[in-house]
């Protein structure tokens, strides 16, 4: 591989876990930010609570992430059905504990993972994924439900909610020479 190509793969892998990351700290700043009232409640029979979604995510990454390389994504001791149900109501402090387990399983393996390695080929349900695509998949399915963190937290908290990005409005007043974020300089 060229010195240019394995530049660009350590980017990105690099990016990736940088966006996990982000979308971990954006999905606590969220829950912080509901009241321990709205971490359970769905807005109707067909949705899921934060607390469901939560369960949900962290089920998710901790079997797509275990054994990343060697071992099909979905383990035989996952029950996804099982991560949309909720019978007891559990504490923040349970819900904030399942969050960072998953997001720690995820991390420690795209952190272990060579710029030759996103070439390799992963299992997931039996299909075969390249590295890169499966990590895609994961990083679009984790920022899809991290919105619905958000937009949930937000409904719940009220006039008290403080926006967690640049607020409706305040585009022009927002600080910070966003080109200087990127990993190219």
């Amino acid at each position: 591989m060229s010195s240019d190509a394995a530049d660009f793969r350590a980017a990105y892998l690099k990016d990736v876990a940088r966006s996990f990351r982000n979308y971990q700290a954006l999905g606590e700043r969220a829950i912080a930010q509901a009241p321990d009232s709205g971490l359970h409640t769905e807005l109707d029979s067909r949705s899921n609570s934060i607390a469901v979604v939560v369960k949900h995510v962290s089920g998710n990454l901790r079997s797509r992430f275990r054994d990343f390389l060697t071992t099909d994504g979905e383990k035989p001791d996952r029950n996804r059905d099982g991560e949309f149900e909720m019978s007891d109501h559990v504490a923040r402090d349970e819900i904030l504990r399942w969050w960072r387990e998953g997001f720690s399983a995820a991390l420690g393996a795209i952190e272990a993972l060579a710029p030759d390695d996103l070439e390799r080929t992963v299992h997931i349900r039996g299909e075969a994924f390249l590295v890169v695509e499966a990590l895609n998949r994961s990083i679009t399915h984790t920022a899809y439900h991290v919105g619905q963190i958000v937009y949930l937290a937000r409904h719940f908290a009220g006039p008290a909610w403080t926006a967690l990005t640049i607020p409706k409005g305040a585009s022009a007043k927002a600080p910070g020479d966003y080109k200087s974020r990127g990993l190219a300089r």
